[in-house]
């Protein structure tokens, strides 16, 4: 049974810095595609990084790029998120997804290329 937990949201003040983590158990993630997604309650997910298979690549959506760090840590067989520089807009619920093993993800920013899901850690960033 793959199994991804996330931890370490709460709450920061404006350019204040947080790392989530995102432990996976049934299933190894440094062989497969990951990604970090968020939801603001009654919006549509926001894909904000993902790394590729072995970690040969990442890729961030505009509005993270060069404030957020996707990473992983294979002996763990945990993915992080390093957020700094947070600003209100990040404020939102951060989940961890991962695609089923095997198969190939086009768009790793796309929440339709995930089939295991976290339950979420909440980020809030007050001005």
């Amino acid at each position: 049974q793959v199994l991804l937990v996330e931890s370490g949201g709460g709450s920061v003040q404006t350019g204040g810095s947080l790392r989530l983590s995102c432990h996976v158990s049934g299933y190894t993630a440094s062989t497969n595609y990951m990604a970090w997604f968020r939801q603001v309650s009654g919006k549509e997910y926001e894909g904000v990084a993902g790394i590729g298979p072995r970690g040969d690549y990442t890729f961030y959506a505009d509005s993270v790029k060069g404030r957020f760090t996707v990473s992983e840590d294979n002996a763990e067989n945990t993915l992080y998120l390093q957020m700094n520089s947070l600003k209100p807009e990040d404020t939102a619920m951060y989940y961890c997804a991962a695609n089923r093993p095997g198969e190939l993800v086009y768009d790793i920013l796309d929440p339709s290329e995930f089939d295991y899901w976290g339950r979420g850690t909440q980020v809030t960033v007050s001005s």
